[in-house]
């Protein structure tokens, strides 16, 4: 009897732990947690707002720092959906970065950009903004180099779950007033790893659509990005494994209606085969022990965006491979706990 009241006490004190491990918790201190900055193409696909929630989860879980958000599809619309992201989630004051020399028109699969304008039926804006005017914002590549330049020397993740214009630009800048140290020798200097969605590996033979959406960027940041400094890929492959599909999303967050991915669902068409792959980027850079990654080796870029992976110890890349469809499970799971996530009132 006294060895079961016993077990009973250490189970009950590992459900309060597990308890006390919900995305609802206060920053938990960490030496080593990540130093992140976002890099997104938000306005286009979902994947990119479930994205930003998990890092808000992590970094108000004190997983990791969030240190600012880099917008690389061109536009004020899509500077105020990350406003309204931002907002919404308490990060109002994050510091924001929008292209403006990137990429010229890109697709759009879920056009999403009127979120930030929708409205109550008393004609009032349904979210708030922290940011009155985003013709003040600084360019994504000018934002890089400030928030790189206060960190410590290998201490910056860069999560870039869209396009490559802000990072090639990055790459291509001269010293300025934050450092003198030019890009190559700034992310050199200050980054730890890169973690990027983006990429097709293994057996299918194919050109990655971030790259070829823009072409010259991704080229320039393939020539340009340095060969001592960890190269993370997070291929179509893995977070097509993901599906987390609108009916879903809308029931989940069946608390409100008052909430920018729920409305984004309820209004958009969102049944576009979405899948995860943002978020298998962001959770890769936190959690790594999720994920399956290739040995190391380099990655070349061809002049169509193929990604051919060479194998070799001395490499930077890796990339992460496909796994079975429990472990999908487990990934979204993780999203959907998140996207359940109300905040305090």
């Amino acid at each position: 009897m006294k060895c079961n009241k016993y077990l009973y006490c250490v189970l009950a004190f590992c459900a309060l732990v597990m308890w006390s491990c919900s995305p609802q918790d206060e920053p938990r201190p960490s030496e080593d947690k990540p130093l992140i900055i976002l890099d997104t193409d938000i306005g286009s696909s979902a994947d990119d707002l479930f994205a930003m929630e998990m890092l808000y989860d992590y970094h108000r879980r004190g997983l990791c720092t969030l240190l600012g958000v880099i917008v690389d599809r061109a536009g004020e619309n899509c500077a105020a959906c990350a406003d309204v992201m931002n907002t919404w989630h308490g990060f109002g004051a994050l510091p924001l970065g929008l292209v403006r020399d990137g990429l010229k028109d890109p697709k759009i699969w879920i056009d999403y950009g009127q979120m930030p304008y929708y409205k109550n039926a008393d004609s009032t804006f349904m979210f708030h903004r922290s940011i009155a005017d985003y013709a003040a914002l600084p360019d994504g590549w000018e934002l890089y180099r400030k928030l790189l330049s206060q960190q410590k020397d290998h201490s910056v993740t860069i999560c870039s779950v869209g396009f490559l214009a802000c990072l090639a630009q990055l790459l291509q800048s001269e010293g300025d007033a934050y450092t003198p140290l030019n890009g190559v020798e700034l992310v050199r200097k200050k980054v730890r790893a890169v973690y990027l969605q983006g990429g097709v590996f293994g057996e299918a033979e194919e050109s990655d659509f971030n790259m070829t959406q823009g072409p010259e960027f991704a080229h320039e940041f393939f020539r340009l990005f340095p060969s001592d400094v960890a190269l993370v890929f997070s291929p179509q492959e893995v977070g097509q494994m993901v599906e987390y599909v609108p009916e879903r999303v809308i029931e989940d967050i069946n608390w409100t209606d008052i909430h920018p991915v729920k409305q984004v669902y309820m209004t958009c068409n969102c049944n576009t085969g979405q899948r995860m792959w943002d978020v298998c980027t962001v959770m890769n850079a936190v959690e790594e022990d999720l994920f399956l990654l290739s040995e190391p080796g380099t990655v070349e870029l061809t002049p169509e965006c193929y990604t051919v992976f060479t194998p070799g110890e001395e490499g930077n890349c890796r990339y992460q491979k496909p796994r079975d469809s429990m472990w999908a499970e487990q990934i979204l799971d993780a999203i959907r706990a998140v996207a359940q996530w109300r905040p305090a009132l």
